[in-house]
């Protein structure tokens, strides 16, 4: 009850019905004489305290929704809004419980990112420092005015690999960071399999031919709706991948298949295929299977699915029954 009266509204409106009550007993006690006077005091201070109990009831209705926000601004996580069966109170105290979830969820969600991109940070300097340490001790070898010329060039050659590498890593790094910020604009236009095949496939077309791996293109006149650019960048970080663990005179086949709903483009190679326990990971950053080379990274991958999810496709990893690593990618003629 001392609470109810701390509220300046309730007292003013107490002192007001009290006030109109002894008004009306006033003038019934003109009108009618002493005892309608009297029976309209108690009817109508028995009025008051009803509506008085009332306010009660409800103010602490109010005051436990309010005691309820103030813990969610202090971080408290439980709680609890006992249901309300007043119309405005009761739709009060939900959208207190919606909002209670739904920043909840989002500090959940917001703490999860922060660990994420602590752990990507930590990962992309790691991957860095490889390289870069590696580059220090060449460097450092270089120096050496007692080096042959012939162990200079293997230097060399290698400062260069490992330069190529850091590159590459930096501007694979900035694309995902790109793709993640959401700046990226794809194009819409009509893109032929066959030309965007031929674009990815360019760059490695001399060290395949090195290594003696055969690469088979079956596309004709398949189409879909993206951008030539960005998804040659994916389509060529899987043929990289399909490279590194295929043997030598082995062979990588590229088949294009158009359907009424889809465009699909599927990559294999005669390589050793995966492990099963790596197939649900394969396209997480920084995440090396058991089969990975030395140099890989495992963000080719990832920036790959990326790419491809934004231009309303899907891309899954297998193993071919008859061996060998299956890369497929449809890209849909309506949203999914």
């Amino acid at each position: 009850m001392k609470g109810l009266f701390r509220n300046k509204e309730i007292r003013d409106h107490i002192v007001i019905s009290f006030a109109v009550v002894f008004a009306a007993a006033v003038l019934a006690a003109v009108l009618s004489g002493f005892t309608a006077a009297l029976i309209v005091l108690c009817c109508g201070c028995a009025l008051i305290w009803l509506n008085i109990a009332y306010l009660q009831k409800r103010y602490r209705k109010i005051s436990e929704v309010s005691d309820c926000i103030d813990r969610i601004l202090h971080g408290q996580e439980e709680l609890f809004i006992s249901g309300s069966d007043e119309g405005e109170l009761a739709i009060l105290s939900s959208q207190v419980r919606k909002m209670t979830a739904a920043l909840k969820e989002r500090t959940d969600q917001l703490a999860s990112e922060k660990i994420m991109l602590s752990d990507a940070i930590a990962d992309m300097f790691h991957q860095m420092r490889t390289p870069i340490t590696s580059m220090s001790l060449q460097l450092s070898l270089l120096s050496d005015a007692d080096i042959s010329y012939e162990k200079r060039l293997e230097l060399v050659r290698e400062l260069k690999k490992q330069l190529e590498r850091l590159h590459w890593l930096t501007e694979t790094l900035l694309k995902i960071s790109k793709l993640d910020a959401d700046t990226v604009t794809f194009r819409q236009d009509e893109v032929r399999v066959r030309e965007l095949i031929d674009k990815a496939a360019s760059p490695f077309l001399i060290p395949l031919e090195l290594k003696g791996v055969l690469l088979e293109v079956n596309a004709q006149d398949e189409v879909f709706i993206g951008d030539i650019s960005w998804t040659s960048e994916a389509i060529g970080n899987l043929i990289k991948n399909c490279m590194e663990h295929t043997p030598e005179g082995g062979h990588i086949v590229i088949e294009a298949l158009e359907t009424p709903l889809f465009t699909q483009i599927e990559v294999r190679d005669s390589g050793s295929g995966f492990d099963p326990s790596d197939i649900p990971h394969l396209f997480e950053r920084f995440y090396r299977g058991s089969n990975s080379s030395e140099s890989s990274i495992g963000i080719g991958l990832a920036l790959s699915r990326a790419i491809i999810v934004r231009q309303n496709g899907t891309i899954t990893a297998s193993n071919a029954p008859e061996g060998g690593a299956v890369f497929t990618i449809k890209f849909y003629k309506t949203i999914v």
